[in-house]
């Protein structure tokens, strides 16, 4: 037995008894409603800096997009409008320097901090969300959930090789403890909520 299988031992036998998990039924509040948990994360997202659109179907995205946003001649990448898509095939990373807009889905979002959950399930590359000059993400309101503890059950068990809680656009406040968005990623970040 080498000094390395030694040691991995022995810490493996000093293990102490597993203890039950604690009880975090205080983290979750009693009305847990769809409506409620929708109000506070558009409340929470705005406060933050991104701007939320509560749709019906795609065309009312665009319609905001082209209301809010200078998009004329500027390249657009959607993993989520077919309409709209100017196809990114994943070969060459160098291919999104010049994007204006990325939309894209997310699997679900959390109200007490705006935060939208993304992984690669969704699409394999991961720099697209933190390259283009704009963000927008597409979510179900039904899939909006009231507290970080209830979105880290629903990615406990998920297998991924790349995932992030994206919330607002990028924004530092390091120098001279003044606040810029768009610092080192999205100027902007808009969430249409289906």
């Amino acid at each position: 037995m080498t000094s390395r299988e030694k040691i991995l031992n022995a810490v493996k036998d000093s293990q102490p008894d597993l203890l039950p998990l604690p009880d975090l039924s205080l983290f979750y509040p009693n009305n847990d409603s769809v409506e409620e948990n929708l109000k506070n994360f558009i409340s929470i997202a705005e406060r933050i800096g991104a701007k939320v659109y509560q749709v019906q179907n795609h065309s009312e995205i665009m319609t905001h997009l082209k209301e809010d946003l200078d998009l004329e001649g500027k390249r657009i990448v959607s993993a989520e409008l077919d309409a709209i898509v100017d196809e990114y095939t994943g070969t060459d990373n160098h291919d999104l320097a010049d994007v204006e807009l990325m939309i894209l889905p997310v699997h679900f979002g959390v109200a007490e901090n705006g935060a939208c959950w993304l992984d690669d399930e969704l699409y394999q590359e991961r720099l697209l969300p933190f390259i283009p000059q704009h963000l927008a993400f597409i979510i179900k309101k039904e899939n909006i959930v009231a507290t970080m503890h209830q979105a880290y059950e629903l990615i406990a068990d998920k297998s991924y090789g790349f995932g992030a809680f994206i919330a607002g656009p990028s924004k530092t406040a390091d120098i001279e403890q003044s606040l810029v968005l768009g610092a080192h990623g999205p100027r902007s970040l808009r969430v249409f909520v289906v």
